[in-house]
C-alpha cells in the first residue's frame, strides 16, 4: 500500500482546459472551473442586446471599457452559454465570480480580448483588458 507522504498531500495539478486560439477563457463560477465562448450566436445575442449594428460596433462599444454590471452579467451568460453551459442571464446574476466583482470585471475584459483580438471577428479591433465598471441602474 503506498503511503501518505508530504509529496503525496499536495495540490493536484490544474490544467487550463480553456482554448484562446478558439476565443476561450476559463474562470471559477460558483466554484466550478467553467469554459466562457462568445461564439457567433453569443455575438448576435449581445448585437441586439446592446443595439449594436455590427460586430465592429459591439467592439467599439466594448473598447471603451465602461460597463455597468448589468453588462457584465449579459456578457459572462453569453460567454457561459457559448462555451455549452446552460444557463440564464438570471442565473449568472445569482453565481459568485471568484475575485468578486474585479473577477467578473476582469474575466469579461478576458473574454472580449481573445475574441475581438487582431485578427479576430471584429477585424482587427481590440477590446481593452480592463473593463470599468459602474452600478446599474
Amino acid at each position: 500500500m503506498r503511503g501518505y507522504g508530504e509529496r503525496d498531500r499536495r495540490e493536484p495539478v490544474t490544467v487550463n482546459r480553456a482554448n484562446r486560439h478558439r476565443g476561450e477563457v476559463e474562470a471559477v463560477i460558483d466554484g466550478e472551473r467553467r469554459i466562457l465562448c462568445l461564439t457567433l450566436g453569443a455575438l448576435a445575442e449581445l448585437e441586439t442586446a446592446f443595439g449594436a449594428e455590427s460586430l465592429g460596433d459591439l467592439a467599439a462599444r466594448f473598447s471603451t471599457g465602461r460597463l455597468k454590471s448589468a453588462d457584465l452579467i449579459r456578457i459572462l451568460a453569453c460567454g457561459l452559454r457559448g462555451g455549452g453551459n446552460r444557463v440564464s442571464d438570471a442565473d449568472v446574476a445569482e453565481m459568485a465570480v471568484e475575485g468578486g466583482v474585479a473577477g467578473a470585471a476582469g474575466v469579461v475584459g478576458e473574454l472580449l480580448t481573445v475574441t475581438f483580438q487582431t485578427g479576430g471577428a471584429a477585424g482587427g479591433a481590440t477590446a481593452g483588458a480592463g473593463a470599468e465598471t459602474t452600478a446599474s441602474p
